[in-house]
């Protein structure tokens, strides 16, 4: 199962030296999370200070309990959403009209 995090930084609690300290640490947890085949995907936001990160997890609970392992969402420096995704119906196969019937 797949899991959408959207984080922002706490700039009102944390300065940009606060988030400097901790980007070489995050990022390597990032890397490790990556290697297991937990994180899928990655990107900083482009609005503000934060991430998009696709999870694979087994439950919800696995998903934030892997996130929660990040160094700044342990130190308490971002304000993270998790959302569950579900796969979209729209590429899959249509079922096809059965012959001799009518549709209306």
């Amino acid at each position: 199962m797949q899991f959408l995090s959207i984080s922002c930084r706490r700039t009102g609690r944390f300065t940009d030296a606060d988030f400097a300290a901790r980007v070489d640490e995050e990022a390597e947890r990032a890397r490790a999370l990556y290697a297991e085949g937990v994180i899928r995907q990655i990107w900083h936001r482009g609005d503000i200070g934060g991430a998009c990160i696709v999870w694979e997890a087994d439950s919800e609970t696995d998903a934030r309990a892997k996130l929660n392992t990040l160094p700044m969402v342990q130190a308490g420096m971002l304000e993270v959403t998790l959302i569950p995704l579900i796969p979209y119906a729209g590429f899959a196969p249509r079922k096809p009209a059965r012959v001799g019937t009518t549709q209306t």
